[in-house]
């Protein structure tokens, strides 16, 4: 659909394909469900949807992002010793986009790039929600669902509301061994010229390491 120079017909995606028409109606049906194509009432010709167009548009962004950010992360990675890692919000969760390891670090297969994990429980998640504004950030807690991964994961709304609030004073979040046993890590937002937070960046260890 959007290598098309317009809108196109059910039975031309199909032709396309070379899938049954049938098969093709019921992949766009979930399509539209999505937002990834929309369709016109007037003819029902199908297009590229805003949800496709915002997918890549967050992938453009973080590939700039990750070239801005590489030096900063290797600078974090060198002094520290311990894995500098970066992470965006997506679908109430985050996702690594970058991650930059000590030569020999234990910590290697904690997370890698692509991988999703809970906003509530990571340095990260909580350095992407206490960037939002107040009622959006109010309103991102109540759709989670907080689930305890470990003795110290915080399992109540305003338990968290409360952490994210402090973390705002002190300027950056901590995971205390909420998400994964044994590991803890400190992070913090990074601000577009708007001064939104558009990403975050952390550094994990080992607990018996300090």
């Amino acid at each position: 659909i959007a290598n098309q120079r317009g809108p196109v017909t059910l039975s031309q995606v199909a032709g396309d394909l070379e899938l049954p028409v049938s098969t093709v109606h019921r992949l766009l049906g979930s399509l539209l469900e999505r937002g990834y194509v929309e369709q016109a009432a007037s003819n029902r010709q199908y297009k590229v949807g805003i949800r496709f167009i915002e997918l890549a548009s967050q992938y453009l962004r973080s590939l700039e992002l990750r070239t801005e950010a590489v030096p900063f992360l290797r600078e974090l990675n060198r002094r520290g010793g311990h894995p500098a890692m970066m992470a965006t919000l997506m679908d109430d969760q985050i996702v690594y986009i970058e991650r930059l390891d000590e030569q020999g670090t234990n910590l290697r297969n904690y997370s890698f790039i692509g991988q999703r994990r809970p906003l509530y429980s990571t340095g990260l998640g909580k350095a992407l929600m206490m960037g939002q504004p107040k009622k959006k950030r109010d309103e991102l807690i109540a759709r989670l669902k907080l689930v305890r991964k470990t003795a110290t994961t915080i399992t109540d709304p305003e338990r968290l509301k409360a952490e994210l609030d402090l973390s705002l004073e002190r300027g950056f979040t901590r995971d205390n061994e909420e998400e994964t046993l044994g590991f803890r890590c400190l992070a913090a937002p990074i601000r577009d010229y708007r001064n939104q937070v558009i990403a975050a960046v952390s550094t994990s260890w080992l607990k018996d390491f300090f």
